[in-house]
């Protein structure tokens, strides 16, 4: 069960501010080792307003052991220039341990 585009919109501007307008969505299927991590659809948004970035990534996954969904919005900036990118971010960030 996807989020709809204004949800993940509402993401982008809660999280990083400024007006985001979605420009595509794009299929991201992401692989490690043979095995898939992630795919899925990645709303790309421009982003009016913001001081770091003119455009953003965004997406939902379910949350393990829940019928909810985790949303995701990523700032173009540095190595991340695309929406594998942005995912790739996101998985490497999850894996960090918290402390």
């Amino acid at each position: 069960m996807e989020v709809e585009p204004d949800q993940l919109k509402a993401a982008v501007e809660g999280m990083h501010g400024g007006t985001a307008t979605l420009v595509q969505s794009v299929p991201v299927k992401e692989t490690f080792e043979g095995k898939t991590v992630w795919d899925g659809v990645v709303h790309v948004f421009e982003l009016a307003n913001n001081p770091q970035a003119t455009r953003a990534y965004a997406w939902s996954s379910p949350v393990e052991g829940s019928d909810k969904r985790r949303m995701f919005a990523v700032l173009q900036i540095g190595p991340i220039t695309g929406p594998v990118e942005a995912v790739r971010a996101a998985i490497v960030a999850e894996q960090r341990p918290r402390g």
